[in-house]
């Protein structure tokens, strides 16, 4: 899966390339930062990981989402159990964290498509048989997308990262 060209909506969505890892790693983190997900602020240590596109991209696939223009609109990190990034997937899973729209393209379907690109590589992939993901409470807007696309509350796997911060699982039969 080379792209996936969403021509409804003016946006491709492709594996980020090096030359956009800067401008990833700000969305995403200015995404944390600007919605106020992070206990510390501009001080969190958590920004520095947010911003590390080279370093997910050598252990996840890393997608973006593209404008027509070239501009890059947002990112998420795609993993299979095992991978150095995954947190939540177990044998037979896959998992995506780090879902970042720029604000300016909220509500245009990025968030959505991503989703739906993720879930694609999943069953692409043998013996994958469920998505899994991680979220904070507060992400409302997220939420509604994983629950639109079929994705079920798993509180049994809700989890703690660090102490204090409480994550929310949701889980997609595929």
């Amino acid at each position: 899966m080379d792209q996936t060209t969403r021509p409804d909506t003016g946006f491709i969505i492709r594996a980020v390339e090096p030359a956009e890892y800067a401008v990833l790693g700000e969305i995403t983190a200015r995404a944390y930062l600007d919605d106020g997900l992070l206990d510390f602020g501009a001080d969190d240590p958590y920004l520095a990981r947010l911003r590390d596109v080279a370093g997910r991209a050598a252990g996840a696939e890393v997608l973006v989402a593209v404008d027509a223009g070239g501009g890059v609109l947002g990112g998420v990190a795609y993993v299979v159990a095992g991978s150095a990034w995954a947190e939540v997937a177990g044998d037979g899973e896959a998992e995506f964290r780090m879902l970042a729209v720029a604000p300016a393209a909220r509500g245009r379907g990025v968030g959505d498509a991503l989703v739906r690109e993720c879930v694609a590589r999943a069953r692409a992939t043998e013996g994958c048989v469920r998505v899994r993901l991680s979220t904070q409470k507060a992400m409302l807007g997220a939420h509604r997308i994983y629950e639109r696309l079929g994705f079920v509350r798993t509180p049994e796997r809700d989890w703690s990262p660090v102490p204090g911060l409480s994550l929310l699982t949701y889980s997609l039969e595929i």
